[in-house]
């Protein structure tokens, strides 16, 4: 992504918005592969992993998943040092520090949700994973990318009031189904085998064919705003440059969805679907985001 002007933002401040923005999808990733190895209760507590030590304790009988279930809460503590850093250029940097105090309040939300995931992440834990917690720590992670995401384009836009779009309700329709989309996509995978531990099957007591199909209705629905308002921008010619990234990663994400679907759901794919997920959620708050234009007078002149 092309860095913006040097009259909106440094270096500095820029590439730490896009290492925050990849840190957020990459928990994502390790916390869906603590999960998909059974992983979750690798670490017995928390906020240490065992009882009296912070890492894992190291034996003859000791398994893979201590190890994999730490690595994803060592990123936990990778992702404060970002936000923390990222806040302070957000403070310090010129010429950032003279933006409007907005992104800053975006980055104390960064930095407060990180708090709030690591908590919900114990917590999990502590309630021996719990479907529903598990699932509000999937859907914090999703909230905490949104966020991270609209901070990169708000980085690079003029500070100017934005322009009404042609159709709001449109695209506040689509983030909408969007969050829905998302929210039962966890409670899907709460309904399946991948429950996070190997020897605590915690699922949702729901049918896992009803839920699977809620979650299509709301994917179908999805595709079917998003042709809608493509179809608007063409023929306003503005074309599909705003939208293309989803298009394309609404489309990936349907053929894993459908194959994982019918092939049991593998390891790999599921946590493929995953990834997919994280950066789908980026590309929708940014496509979305942006047709709140905001353009300089002499610009639009």
């Amino acid at each position: 992504m092309t860095r913006p002007a040097s009259h909106l933002t440094d270096r500095l401040t820029w590439n730490l918005a896009i290492a925050n923005l990849i840190a957020q999808i990459g928990i994502v990733v390790t916390g869906g592969l603590v999960r998909l190895t059974g992983s979750g209760l690798g670490c017995s507590s928390w906020p240490l992993c065992e009882p009296g030590n912070f890492t894992p304790v190291f034996h003859e009988e000791m398994t893979i998943h201590p190890i994999i279930e730490f690595g994803n809460r060592t990123l936990t503590g990778v992702l404060t040092v970002i936000a923390v850093w990222l806040l302070w250029a957000l403070y310090k940097r010129e010429p950032v520090r003279n933006r409007p105090p907005i992104l800053k309040g975006f980055g104390w939300a960064v930095l407060g949700g990180i708090g709030v995931q690591a908590i919900v992440g114990g917590i999990s834990v502590l309630v021996e994973l719990h479907p529903a917690m598990v699932g509000a720590h999937m859907s914090l992670s999703l909230v905490l990318i949104a966020i991270s995401a609209y901070l990169v384009l708000r980085l690079r836009q003029e500070d100017v009031p934005a322009q009404r779009p042609r159709y709001p309700w449109l695209l506040w329709a689509l983030a909408l189904v969007s969050a829905v989309m998302m929210v039962l996509g966890t409670i899907t995978t709460g309904t399946g085998p991948h429950s996070g531990d190997e020897e605590t099957p915690y699922r949702f007591a729901l049918d896992p064919v009803v839920i699977t199909r809620a979650h299509s209705l709301a994917v179908w629905a999805f595709v079917a705003l998003l042709a809608v308002i493509v179809f608007l921008a063409v023929r306003n010619g503005e074309g599909i440059r705003r939208w293309r990234w989803v298009i394309g990663l609404t489309a990936a994400q349907g053929l894993v969805g459908y194959a994982q679907y019918f092939n049991g759901l593998p390891i790999l794919l599921v946590l493929l679907h995953m990834l997919l997920a994280a950066v789908l959620t980026a590309a929708i708050t940014m496509a979305i985001a942006s047709n709140w234009e905001r353009v300089p007078a002499h610009s639009a002149a």
